[in-house]
C-alpha cells in the first residue's frame, strides 16, 4: 500500500508535513534534514525540487531555491542523494516541484525513478488538472504516485468537488490567496473557508498549509482539517541552524507539543 494511503488510513489528525527545499542550506544536507524531521515525530516529508521561478512560494521559499541552484542542486543530484533514503527514511515522502525541469527530465522517467527510489507522492501547483487526467494520471498510477492538488478559498464548490473526485493521497487546502509564508494567526475569513470545506464531507483527506508555524497556528488547523504543512518557518529554522539535527527536533516537537 502506498505510504501516504497507510498513513491517512492509521492517522486521521494532526498529521504534520514538513517541506523544506532539496539541497538547503547546504547541497547534502537533504537526506539529514528528511532523517531529522522523521526522528522528531513529523508525519509526512515534502521535498521541494528547487526551481528558478516557484510562482507559489513567498520570499522565504523563493531563497532557499535560490540557495539551492547556487549549491548545485538539480533533479539529477536529487534522485542520486534519494537513491538510499529508504534505508533511513520510513515517512510518507513527497516531492513538490514544478513542470518544466519535470519535463525536460522526461515525465515517465521521472515517475520510474520516483518508484524506483520509493517516493510516495507528487504536488505540483502548475499541472492543470485536465492535463493531468489526459496526459500523467494513467503513468502516476503505473508507477504509483498520488497525486495533490490545491484548492484556496477562491476555489469554487463544483471545482473542490471535482478536484476531490480525481485526487487520491490528500488535497492540499491553501489557507489564504496569497504566497507561501508565516502569518503569526489564523483569521476568521479563513476559518470561515476551513469550515466551508470541512462541511463538504470529502472523500479525500485535506491538509492546511500557507501560514502556519507553530503549535497554535498547527492546532488551529487541525481542527477543521486532518493536519496542516509547515514550509517557511522551517526553512528559516534550518537557515541558520548550527545543529539540524538538535534545532529541527526542538522545533517540531513545539509544534506537535
Amino acid at each position: 500500500m502506498n505510504r501516504i494511503d497507510q498513513l491517512f488510513q492509521n492517522k486521521k489528525e494532526r498529521v504534520l508535513s514538513i517541506y523544506f527545499t532539496a539541497g538547503f542550506p547546504h547541497l547534502e544536507d537533504t537526506v539529514p534534514v528528511m532523517k531529522a524531521i522523521e526522528e522528531a515525530g513529523a508525519d509526512i516529508i515534502e521535498v521541494g525540487v528547487p526551481y528558478s521561478d516557484p510562482i507559489a512560494d513567498g520570499p522565504t521559499i523563493q531563497d532557499s531555491n535560490m540557495v539551492a541552484l547556487n549549491n548545485g542542486m538539480s533533479l539529477k543530484k536529487l534522485f542520486e542523494q534519494l537513491q538510499d533514503m529508504r534505508a533511513s527514511v520510513s515517512l510518507p515522502v513527497v516531492l513538490m516541484g514544478y513542470l518544466n525541469p519535470i519535463i525536460q527530465y522526461g515525465m515517465e522517467a521521472f515517475c520510474k525513478k520516483c518508484q524506483e527510489i520509493g517516493i510516495d507522492g507528487l504536488i505540483l501547483p502548475d499541472l492543470p488538472m485536465q492535463q493531468y487526467l489526459d496526459e500523467f494520471k494513467e503513468l502516476f498510477d503505473q508507477y504509483g504516485l498520488r497525486n495533490t492538488f490545491l484548492i484556496s478559498p477562491q476555489t469554487s464548490e463544483k471545482r473542490i468537488r471535482e478536484i476531490d473526485q480525481h485526487s487520491d493521497g490528500f488535497i492540499y487546502m491553501v489557507s489564504s490567496h496569497s504566497i507561501t509564508g508565516a502569518k503569526s494567526n489564523i483569521s476568521e475569513e479563513q476559518i470561515a473557508y476551513f469550515e466551508r470545506v470541512k462541511e463538504m464531507g470529502l472523500k479525500n483527506p485535506t491538509l492546511i498549509g500557507f501560514g502556519i508555524s507553530d503549535a497554535e497556528t498547527f492546532s488551529k488547523a487541525s481542527q477543521y482539517s486532518n493536519g496542516a504543512i509547515i514550509g517557511s518557518a522551517f526553512i528559516k529554522v534550518i537557515q541558520n541552524s548550527k545543529d539540524l539535527r538538535s534545532d529541527i527536533k526542538q522545533y517540531i516537537q513545539s509544534v506537535i507539543q
